[in-house]
């Protein structure tokens, strides 16, 4: 998210068609863990901190942690209280899981979540421990459960499809880690960061992002670190375009990082790098409305990609502070860009060709989108049309 003024009011969408998206089956790429926490809890945190002396309520307004129309002034207050409450460990655990919990609610069957590792030395909070806390909060969120059980079946009673899908309408979500590089960061941190990232690979950390404020560092201070990270066969993605920078972002191409989030600020050479390396990209189409990066969704830079049948994903980024959903993002593009309930459904599951999941899960997760396909065909997936 950038550092830009904020649109009013966030774009209306047919309920109708809200409800037709939540039925689809989606793939989250681009989710910042500090963003996607609930108002409610924030509000409850806050509260207590604020009577236990930790913090001053004061300083945040009430109305601001529960109001849906935030200005990027309120974004910014809000982000601030939540890095607060987020060096914690037990917050960071219960926030996880509510997060994880609120992606299922929406049918995400595949979440990759992103966070910055931080230090508290106040509550003997390291790097390590705020991971592990992570980790913990997706472990009670029981999301390492195999797929499989939404494909067993009698020998003498084989289902179709759609049947499967039909009798399993909520399949239960997988959630991965990626762990963030903060532009703010110097080198040695990135370093513990990637470090980090290798030695819990087993634990369900899957890759490394480059984010933080654009307008802030350079993103070469980090290439040892995100070259430590490859060499050791690491996914990288980065925040890439989100604001001018013609010199980072042809950089940034240059590396080939296997995604990138938002790319908004492409010039026609470095579009053409995007094009030719087929680099997919997370595209947060509120995100970019309500900081300006794009003035109408329609002119999103998303119906040109599309229409190039280059790699894109549909993300949320903050959904928490924006106050939305990736079903809400969906009926965004079928809204504006004239998608039909098969080509959301194909876009949906194309996005599991770029995730940085283990192939066996990557097999397992396609097997499901091709019941939920079949359905479609046969109209028994609840999803049969867009108005």
């Amino acid at each position: 998210m950038t550092m830009m003024m904020m649109m009013n009011r966030r774009e209306e969408v047919d309920s109708r068609l809200l409800r037709l998206c939540r039925a689809l089956p989606k793939v989250e790429l681009h989710a910042h863990l500090n963003g996607c926490v609930r108002p409610s809890t924030l509000l409850e945190l806050a509260e207590e901190c604020s009577r236990r002396g930790l913090l001053s309520l004061s300083d945040f307004q009430a109305a601001v942690i529960v109001k849906e129309d935030r200005s990027m002034e309120e974004c910014f207050q809000l982000f601030g209280l939540i890095h607060l409450l987020t060096t914690d460990h037990c917050i960071l655990t219960r926030i996880t899981k509510e997060v994880i919990e609120d992606f299922a609610a929406e049918n995400v069957v595949y979440l990759e979540l992103r966070t910055t590792p931080k230090r508290n030395e106040a509550v003997g909070m390291t790097k390590r421990s705020y991971v592990e806390a992570v980790l913990a909060g997706i472990k009670a969120a029981s999301t390492e459960l195999s797929l499989d059980s939404y494909f067993d079946h009698k020998e003498d009673n084989i289902e179709c499809p759609s049947q499967r899908y039909q009798r399993k309408a909520n399949p239960q979500i997988h959630v991965r880690l990626l762990l963030s590089i903060d532009r703010r960061e110097t080198l040695e941190a990135a370093m513990e960061t990637v470090h980090l990232a290798w030695e819990m690979r087993d634990l369900g950390v899957v890759g490394v992002d480059l984010s933080g404020n654009p307008c802030i560092g350079d993103w070469e201070t980090f290439l040892p670190a995100l070259k430590w990270a490859r060499q050791h066969g690491l996914p990288i993605t980065l925040h890439c375009g989100e604001v001018p920078n013609p010199r980072e972002v042809e950089a940034m191409l240059a590396f080939q990082p296997e995604r990138v989030g938002h790319a908004c600020f492409l010039e026609s050479p470095d579009l053409s790098t995007l094009l030719a390396n087929r680099i997919p990209v997370e595209i947060c189409l509120t995100s970019n409305l309500l900081t300006n990066s794009v003035q109408r969704v329609r002119d999103h830079h998303f119906g040109a990609l599309y229409n190039a049948n280059h790699p894109v994903v549909l993300c949320t980024d903050d959904p928490g502070v924006f106050s939305i959903s990736l079903s809400y993002e969906y009926a965004l593009v079928s809204t504006h860009f004239g998608l039909s309930s098969l080509e959301l459904l194909h876009l949906s599951r194309n996005a599991i060709e770029f995730t940085f999941a283990e192939d066996r899960l990557k097999q397992m997760l396609q097997s499901f989108f091709d019941g939920a396909k079949y359905a479609a065909e046969c109209q028994c997936f609840q999803f049969s049309g867009v108005p």
